[in-house]
């Protein structure tokens, strides 16, 4: 994205009266600085690439189903797991150490060791965040309505993912 598309997004909701306008704002310097931990992957192999919780069923014999595979493919599976760990633990230290024990008791590959493997989550809740004030400046059969943006991009706002969250994370 880089700094001159956040500050456009901000320039335009702004001039439009967006209710979240001064929120992107608020957040922008924090969503540059984020972009300078992407790296590129060290190790492909095949990830789901959008394992939020809401593509994750739970099975009739306590298991848990993958859905929506329509996005996988060759993904580092550190940057996978980093953004599993922001979504299912946030800020909660414990949990996302319990979770990372039972990832490696189970054999996964992958481990959390840098901020650059939070690259998958970095561009993806950028991406999100873009797409949803876009699609409010712009209402589309994807978001027809302007609430429907702005319900959408709340999400970042509510719990946003910053440096300190991240480095929490990185520190379990």
């Amino acid at each position: 994205m880089g700094s001159g598309r956040w500050d456009e997004l901000v320039t335009l909701l702004r001039a439009e009266r967006a209710p979240f306008a001064e929120r992107l704002a608020d957040l922008r310097d924090e969503l540059v600085a984020l972009e300078s931990w992407l790296e590129p992957p060290d190790t492909l192999r095949s990830c789901h690439r959008d394992l939020w919780a809401d593509n994750l069923l739970a099975t009739a014999t306590s298991g848990v189903c993958v859905v929506d595979w329509e996005n996988s493919g060759p993904a580092d599976p550190s940057h996978e797991l980093a953004m599993v760990l922001f979504e299912f633990a946030r800020s909660d230290v414990g949990r996302a150490r319990a979770l990372l024990e039972a990832y490696r008791s189970a054999g996964g590959p992958a481990r959390v060791t840098r901020r650059g493997h939070f690259t998958m989550l970095i561009a993806q809740l950028g991406h999100i965040t873009e797409v949803a004030a876009s699609d409010w400046l712009t209402p589309n059969p994807r978001s027809p309505g302007r609430a429907d943006s702005a319900a959408w991009i709340s999400e970042v706002f509510d719990e946003p993912h910053t440096r300190a969250v991240l480095d929490r994370l990185l520190e379990a």
